[in-house]
């Protein structure tokens, strides 16, 4: 849908239109439970072919959360709440945060960060990253990391060995 056929660029959507997929965790066994079966995702800026950066809007039901908690060495996030109120898990605490209020998470910064709904409203927000390539996303809580470069994303150890084969990422 990135372009029409005259070679332009597609026309604005409704985000309402964009197909909801519910949220699968990607991690290995057992960093893969605890996503709630309600949570959506859509990948609104794949609708525009976009590549250099994803653009997605989720909604977080009431106990979930984001991710576990993390941090990229070489990608930018960025997150603003179109309604609700979410709990950003960070080094420095919770920090609650509502609708018109945003946040980022730089690049290279050692602060693992996830959101989590903890109040009983559901929560919608708007996540932008970008795709830098190579990658190294630490999880700072768990045995986990997330390494991408040539050969694609892999889970790893904290001490580096992989995860099997069966539990790497499907996408990338």
């Amino acid at each position: 849908m990135s372009e029409t056929p005259n070679n332009r660029h597609a026309p604005p959507l409704n985000h309402a239109d964009v197909k909801s997929r519910p949220a699968k965790s990607p991690y290995p066994p057992p960093y893969n439970d605890g996503f709630h079966p309600d949570m959506t995702w859509k990948p609104v800026g794949a609708m525009f072919g976009l590549t250099n950066f994803g653009v997605n809007i989720v909604t977080l039901p009431p106990g979930g959360r984001s991710a576990e908690r993390h941090w990229h060495k070489a990608q930018d996030e960025f997150v603003y709440v179109i309604e609700g109120t979410v709990t950003v898990m960070s080094e420095a605490g919770e920090t609650p945060f509502s609708a018109g209020q945003c946040i980022g998470f730089k690049a290279g910064v050692e602060d693992g960060h996830m959101l989590k709904k903890k109040s009983t409203a559901a929560v919608t927000y708007l996540c932008v990253g970008d795709r830098s390539n190579p990658e190294h996303v630490t999880y700072p809580d768990v045995d986990m990391q997330l390494v991408s470069d040539e050969k694609g994303p892999r889970f790893l150890h904290s001490d580096g060995t992989p995860y099997p084969d069966e539990h790497q990422p499907k996408w990338g």
